[in-house]
Formats: structure tokens, C-alpha cells, sequence
């Protein structure tokens, strides 16, 4: 099967020819016939199955016709986090661009001046995380009685950021005639329920069974202890024959100063995490895309949102706290037909959780090994840079204070007593 059998029209299929696609994945063959016959739908697929484009391409052509107006955009797609809504924008902009259509972009960490005057001019295209969106309705810069087509992306990552109130707000106030997509890689009892009352008797479609991993990452866990965690990484980094990385940690601090260390370290590394502004994170993902940098490191608000093409491997410096943030994080690398490798630094705290992601997955991670290291080891390890601080996991050897050396001096010779 090709694009060309989907139904799209021929200034769509020269876009995804121009994009280097030919043939549909799984997911994108039987959501695009269905979005085009304009039925709701339920698409129960991961992180890089290419789910994105099984909305956008469809999208692009329903709204080729038609007219946009001040402040009511067409259609709305609502994303969880500033990195996926960025992301599913540039889809729009590579596929979308035979078409005359106008896109906004409404998310925390930029000026909303420049989204107003967007607003104002008319979009077909709104693309929006909840908070925002949510911020201009309430001061009146956004109608969406207009709206035609919505799209509910990473719904179960949306339950989980606590969205889910703000969404059944915004369905609420959207025509019920509209048509509705809601996608997410699980689908726990809050989500079926979300789905029951605001689709219309929804085509259903599941790619995948829900938190599997895929068969093209080899994936590692490493048992190390707590200090040795940053060592260990290093040694991976310059011994598996890594081309691109990301790095993973749980918390935001831990990705500054792993990041730090490892710049210290001479390695090309930069990082991405919740403190830093839209501006700050687009940069630094251009450039690791661009191969200014070959180590990304991230907090787990980038691990359902990085699409970056030839990441040879993923490092989980520290074990997700919830097992299927295991699955969004290794899905980074493995991705359309490449191989990936995943290695997960796994110290005695973090047994009851690699334990738990086990159970997810089904299959037990296997513990990396001398025979499974792709290079041959070197006979002693390369001299450490001077000007590297002492790393925060391990002991820093107090200097010892340099000992007295005492200088005999000679004793004065008492005269011998005289012998009575």
C-alpha cells in the first residue's frame, strides 16, 4: 500500500513524496481513510508510529476548502506539553505546504502578543496546549464556536498532567457537530470515559498492544552503585559505539549537573528540561538535529515529544519512576526500521522500579555483560581532565595535612657527676 491509496489529494502526496515517505505505517492506513470520511476516532497507538501524520495529512486536505475568521479557528489540536505541540506545528508546515493555510501555535514560555495578533487574523490550523488556550478564552481573544475538527493527542499523558478537567471544558464549548480524534498509547478507565461522552460512535483503531517495546532496541540494564552512576555513563558513552544519545534523568537538577559534568568531560552534550524557556529548548534541539552536539540530556517533559530521526541510543541515568515512561523513552531511538540500544543504570533504589517496568513490558531487560560490549576494552582508562570539579555522587578524599618533619637538634652534654 502507498499514500497514493489513501485518498489524499495530489498536492498532499507531493509534500509526503518531498518528506522521503512512500509507504504509510501502520496506524496512518487506517486512520487517514477514516478521518477523510469525517468519522470520530480513537487511535489507541505509541510515540513514533507516525500518528501524527495520520491526522495531519487528512486535516490538511478537509481544510484546503473553506475560509478562516478573525479569532475562530477552524480547527483546534490540543497537545500536553510545548515540545509535542511544536512538533505536530512542524508537521504542518512540511506537509501543509502546497496549501494555503494559516496555522497558530498557543503555548506557555512566549509572548501571548504575538499569539493575539495571530488569532486576529484568522487560522485554520490552532494547535495549542490546554493552559493557554484556556488563559485567552477566559480573557475573550478566542471563540471556538467555529471549530470543526479537533484532535485530542496523548490523551493518557493528559490524564496524567492533571488536563483533563480543562479538555472536557473545551469540548464544551465546541459545536457537538464537530468531528473529534482522540489518540493516546493507552487507554485507562478516565480516558474511555472522556471518549464515551464527547465521540460520535468512534472508528476504533489499535497498532500496537499498549506499553510493548519495540522488537528493533536491544535494551541493557546496568547494576551499578549510586556513586559509580556517572562513571559508568561515560564509560558507555565513549564504548558502544554511540553516534546520537539522549540521557534521561528524573529530575531537573540531576540533568543540569550531568550535563555539566559531562561538558567537563569533553563530550558534544547539551540539555533540555521544565525550567527552561520555548526559545531556549527549540535551540537546543536544532542544534543537537543539526549535529552541533551528539548528547542530549533530558527530563522526562521531552520524553513523549523528541521525533529526531538516527538516535543511536537512549540512557536511562536514572530509572523512571513510573514503568510506562520506560517505554516513551526508549521509543526515542529504534524508529523506522533502525536498530537502538537502551541502557537503564540501575543502582539498588531503583530495584522496586526496574521491577515494576519489567512487569509492564513482560519481558525481563537483560543485564549488560562483557559479551556484549561492541568494542574492545582498553588496557587502562584515559586520563581525567584537571579542571574537572568533584562529582556531587562521590567522595571527595580530603587533602592530608603534610607532617611536621622535626629537626633533631644536638643535646648539650651534662658534665658526668663525680663519684663520691
Amino acid at each position: 500500500m502507498t499514500f497514493a491509496d489513501l485518498g489524499l489529494s495530489d498536492e498532499l502526496l507531493q509534500a509526503v513524496i518531498a518528506a522521503g515517505y512512500s509507504e504509510p505505517t501502520p496506524i496512518q492506513a487506517q486512520a487517514i481513510p477514516a478521518i477523510l470520511r469525517m468519522r470520530d476516532l480513537i487511535g489507541i497507538a505509541q510515540t513514533g508510529t507516525g500518528k501524527t501524520a495520520s491526522f495531519v495529512l487528512p486535516m490538511i486536505d478537509i481544510l484546503a476548502s473553506g475560509r478562516r475568521r478573525a479569532r475562530m479557528p477552524r480547527s483546534l489540536i490540543l497537545e500536553p506539553t510545548r515540545e509535542l505541540a511544536a512538533q505536530v506545528a512542524e508537521n504542518f508546515e512540511k506537509y501543509g505546504q502546497n496549501h494555503d493555510l494559516k496555522m497558530a501555535l498557543l503555548i506557555g514560555g512566549v509572548q501571548m502578543g504575538d499569539q493575539v495578533k495571530a488569532l486576529d487574523e484568522g487560522v485554520d490550523v490552532l494547535i495549542a496546549t490546554p493552559g493557554r488556550l484556556m488563559d485567552l478564552f477566559d480573557r475573550g481573544k478566542i471563540l471556538l464556536t467555529g471549530c470543526e475538527l479537533l484532535v485530542i493527542d496523548e490523551a493518557d499523558r493528559m490524564l496524567d498532567m492533571g488536563f483533563i478537567p480543562d479538555i472536557e471544558s473545551i469540548c464544551s464549548k465546541l459545536p457537538d457537530t464537530r468531528q473529534t480524534m482522540l489518540f493516546s498509547a493507552t487507554m485507562p478507565p478516565p480516558i474511555a470515559k472522556l471518549a464515551k461522552k464527547f465521540l460520535t460512535n468512534p472508528t476504533r483503531i489499535e497498532v500496537s498492544r499498549a506499553a510493548s517495546t519495540n522488537a528493533d532496541i536491544t535494551a541493557f540494564k546496568v547494576p551499578v552503585k549510586s556513586r559509580q552512576k556517572r562513571e559508568t555513563l561515560r564509560w558507555l558513552l565513549q564504548n558502544d559505539l554511540v553516534e546520537t544519545a539522549i540521557v534521561f534523568a528524573n529530575r531537573k537538577t540531576t540533568v543540569r549537573e550531568l550535563n555539566k559534568s559531562l561538558q567537563q568531560y569533553g563530550f558534544a552534550s547539551s540539555e533540555i528540561h521544565g525550567d527552561m524557556d520555548q526559545t531556549s529548548r527549540l535551540r537546543e534541539l536544532a542544534r543537537f538535529k543539526a549535529g552541533e552536539i551528539n548528547i542530549l540530556v533530558a527530563s522526562d517533559v521531552a520524553a513523549r515529544g523528541l521525533d529526531i530521526k538516527g538516535v543511536s541510543h537512549i540512557f536511562n541515568f536514572d530509572t523512571p519512576w513510573h514503568p510506562d515512561d520506560y517505554v516513551h523513552r526508549i521509543g526515542r531511538t529504534g524508529r523506522a526500521g533502525a536498530k537502538g540500544r537502551a541502557f537503564t543504570l540501575v543502582a539498588e533504589e531503583d530495584a522496586e522500579a526496574i521491577a515494576n517496568v519489567e512487569k509492564l513490558t513482560g519481558c525481563k531487560i537483560d543485564v549488560f555483560g562483557k559479551k556484549d560490549v561492541r568494542v574492545e576494552l582498553k588496557a587502562a582508562p584515559e586520563p581525567e581532565p584537571e579542571d574537572v570539579e568533584p562529582e556531587a555522587d562521590e567522595p571527595v578524599e580530603k587533602p592530608r595535612r603534610a607532617s611536621r618533619e622535626r629537626t633533631p637538634e644536638p643535646r648539650e652534654e651534662r658534665p658526668a657527676k663525680p663519684r663520691r
